[in-house]
């Protein structure tokens, strides 16, 4: 940024402690606007009041109806204030009172005294709807007692294409259907609580290598095109953003990179076509931070909000929107009615959660953070201190990341660890952070790693290291600690330790951030060569634990000496409370994994484009062919036959499960039913076909708790549709249901699951709708993608 960024920034002047605990995690819990059911969990959002959603809809076109084109341009056009990350400035004459728009999906970003949440990787991994809704909840809480209007997440773009990607622990899991839940919980809870979600990046937001356009020697190199096919765009990646829009999701971001050669915020047939039409989406669609590229074509093509509003960061003088959508009207280029939708899409969320009555102010803290954000806050400058947040999310942190925690290794029952007299840990992942509480993008040597980085983190305000926590722990048993967290020492050799530890925990991390994508899949920092010289000292005593953005490599698991291993990924600030609980079993392990760890880097099988040399100055050069189709992760695996390390899905417990073999499957409706949706007229049609959300088939089974200790089984079903009736390129097998079950020992609780005509459906890209094969249906339960006992069928048609 220039400086004169910061003359005009600090002109604009702004209108308007918490305990944490080392010892025993509480009950989870949360300070909910909403209400609590009989045994005091929050009450879910059943979605979009379509009364309500029309009667506010109404009322923004007969405030539209008030303004003149200068007005209802400015409520369309970001204003760069530095207010928040993003900014719509009031229309006073209407009683529209602003939005301010705020990253992220972990963190309400630009704003001290608030929580960082665990990263969406984290809560998919907990495979707990619950949890997933309480997380959102809490997010919002803190967005509005921030005064932010819009919680800039969650996110389904990235779906995780490649395990590559730099920004695939932002959102939730390779797999769509999970990410779609995720999503759906998320949004529901985040709107429950007044705060406008907004589900990011759509579409094919699958790398950062060249996601934005760039210029070289002068020329400019556009971003690459994600070039994706009809089936693999709605099968795949466009169904969890159909999950979100069915949600009621009140604005949709879209993304840097290009879809099928044109930039998705100009993408006409992405935006209006498929988003807005046949996903039948009533908010706006805003553009990511400078990812709008044109002017008046991309208010044609469907974006609805240009933001920051200027053209560049070194330009806060001159818009593509603004005064420019006026002079298009004047000039015919764009319709107002264009204009008028624009203002309507935007102003009837604001209106419909009651954003217009009584919203807190903006907080104090947010403009000197965002000028911190950019590098311009200077010394002197004042530093104001922002309202405290916080309540008591610190429970509800320290309960997911322990939760999104997975067990994959257990050799002779290490864990949980039983008082251990002399405790060793390892690994630069350990201990407290060596460089401030704002992780920088480039990551840093010393310290545990809680989120990522870019506008998917979070400031935080204190951070819980593994370290602090064991020992901690280790004063209240009597036990001693040793440790060493220089990877450069341990890489060299073991030295310094005595008497040799009775159990050796080795911590690693890897980290990731916006605007890079992953060079290799190995923990970072000399991983491999800690884990083997640890466990040299440690023979059939080492655990290891990570923490990382998704699926790292493990040469090191096969090692005898590594009896453990727990990939405890991104679990927000309580890290070191919450891996403490369970290596010491207050918590069982209850985590999966929402994606596949290979033996190998290659068996993934769809890496990242990088083109280079006097290539990368073409544009042409820059196509990121889908041509894997939908055969990402597990479904590539199972595709190729190709055996992971662990698959999705697995995770181990402290007690051990069983399903009943009374497995049932059932159609719900007993007429006829054809192949394809009957369409219906509907005033709203959130996420498409109302049919397509009709459930035609049930299943059911009962999981017992086989153990001694209580625990919680993930019960999950897998659908396969017939290979014979399908067009090729159909997975295997995917996911359509899961359950998280709670089970004390000895305990069986039934579980049921519905299936909707989309889940048994493929989309036939002649017709262009979904269609249900002809044929049985394969219908699997089980604990993972490859541990499934009990099979059956059903026939639709």
């Amino acid at each position: 940024m220039m400086w004169s960024v910061l003359g005009v920034l600090c002109a604009t002047s702004l209108t308007a402690a918490s305990t944490h605990s080392l010892h025993r995690p509480q009950e989870r819990s949360v300070t909910t606007q909403g209400s609590l059911d009989t045994s005091g969990r929050l009450t879910k959002s059943s979605g979009l009041d379509e009364t309500k959603w029309l009667q506010s809809r109404a009322q923004a076109e007969k405030l539209c109806a008030k303004l003149n084109a200068t007005e209802k341009a400015s409520i369309v056009t970001g204003s760069m204030t530095g207010l928040c990350i993003e900014y719509i400035a009031p229309v006073e004459s209407i009683g529209f009172g602003g939005l301010c728009l705020q990253d992220g999906p972990a963190a309400i970003r630009l704003a001290d005294l608030a929580s960082v949440f665990p990263a969406g990787v984290t809560v998919a991994a907990t495979w707990d709807k619950d949890m997933m809704y309480e997380r959102g909840s809490a997010l919002a809480q803190e967005f509005k007692g921030k005064g932010a209007h819009v919680a800039l997440g969650p996110v389904a773009g990235p779906l995780g294409r490649t395990p590559w990607g730099g920004r695939n622990w932002e959102g939730f899991s390779p797999d769509p259907f999970l990410t779609g839940v995720a999503m759906d919980q998320t949004i529901r809870a985040i709107q429950s609580e007044g705060v406008q979600a907004n589900a990011k990046h759509i579409i094919g937001n699958e790398q950062e290598t060249q996601r934005k356009p760039t210029v070289v020697d002068g020329k400019r190199v556009e971003a690459y095109s994600a070039n994706i096919d009809d089936r693999t765009l709605h099968e795949l990646y466009l169904w969890p953003f159909a999950d979100a829009v069915h949600a009621g999701v009140a604005s949709v971001t879209c993304a840097y990179n290009r879809v099928n050669s044109t930039s998705a915020c100009e993408n006409e047939y992405i935006l209006t076509d498929i988003l807005k039409g046949e996903l039948g989406f009533e908010g706006y669609v805003v553009s990511d931070f400078f990812a709008s590229f044109s002017g008046i074509e991309a208010a044609n093509a469907g974006l609805d909000m240009n933001q920051p509003g200027p053209i560049s960061a070194t330009d806060l003088t001159e818009s593509l929107w603004g005064s420019n959508l006026v002079s298009a009207i004047a000039n015919g280029s764009l319709s107002e009615a264009r204009l008028d939708d624009m203002v309507r899409r935007i102003l009837t969320p604001y209106l419909y959660l009651g954003q217009d009555k009584d919203y807190p102010s903006i907080d104090p803290s947010s403009q000197s953070l965002f000028l911190e954000n950019f590098g311009l806050l200077q010394p002197g400058m004042p530093t104001p201190v922002g309202r405290d947040v916080r309540g008591n999310h610190s429970r509800l942190i320290r309960s997911i990341g322990a939760a999104g925690t997975v067990l994959l290794k257990n050799t002779n029952n290490t864990l949980p660890l039983k008082n251990p007299n002399n405790i060793g840990v390892f690994g630069n992942d350990a201990p407290d952070v060596s460089t401030g509480l704002i992780f920088p993008d480039n990551g840093f040597e010393i310290g545990t790693v809680v989120i990522g980085g870019g506008s998917g983190s979070g400031h935080n305000s204190f951070i819980v290291p593994p370290l602090d926590a064991i020992k901690d722990r280790a004063r209240r048993t009597g036990s001693t600690v040793q440790y060493i967290t220089n990877n450069t020492a341990l890489a060299a050799g073991i030295t310094g330790i005595y008497p040799w530890p009775d159990i050796c925990l080795v911590f690693l991390k890897g980290w990731a951030t916006e605007g890079m994508d992953l060079v290799s899949l190995e923990a970072d920092y000399n991983s491999t060569l800690v884990v083997e010289n640890v466990a040299s000292i440690c023979p059939k005593k080492t655990v290891v634990i990570t923490h990382s953005a998704g699926p790292n490599t493990m040469p090191w698991a096969s090692n005898p000496n590594v009896v453990a291993i727990l990939a405890a990924h991104y679990p927000g600030e309580e890290s070191g409370n919450s891996i403490v609980d369970v290596l010491y079993g207050d918590v069982n392990p209850s985590g999966r994994l929402p994606y596949t760890i290979a033996n190998n880097e290659t068996d993934y099988g769809v890496s990242i484009l990088n083109v280079t040399g006097s290539l990368a100055e073409d544009s042409s050069a820059w196509n990121v062919n889908f041509t894997e189709g939908q055969f990402i992760d597990y479904r590539h695996f199972d595709a190729n036959e190709i055996a992971p390390l662990y698959e999705f899905g697995f995770g181990l417990s402290y007690t051990t499960f069983e399903l009943a073999s009374n497995m049932s499957v059932s159609k719900v409706a007993s007429s006829s039913i054809s192949p394809y949706p009957a369409h219906v007229n509907s005033s709203l049609a959130l996420g498409g076909n109302p049919n397509l959300w009709k459930t035609l088939v049930t299943c059911s089974s009962s999981v017992k708790n086989t153990g001694s200790v209580r625990g919680a089984a993930v019960v999950q079903l897998y659908v396969s549709l017939p290979q014979d009736n399908v067009p090729v390129g159909t997975p295997i097998r995917v996911l359509r249901g899961f359950e998280k079950v709670p089970l004390q020992p000895g305990e069986t609780k039934r579980v049921s699951f519905s299936l909707t005509r989309r889940d048994l459906s493929y989309w036939d890209i002649v017709a262009q709708d979904w269609k249900i094969p002809s044929g049985e249906i394969g219908v699997s339960l089980g604990f993972s993608s490859r541990d499934l006992p009990y099979k059956s069928s059903v026939k639709i048609l």
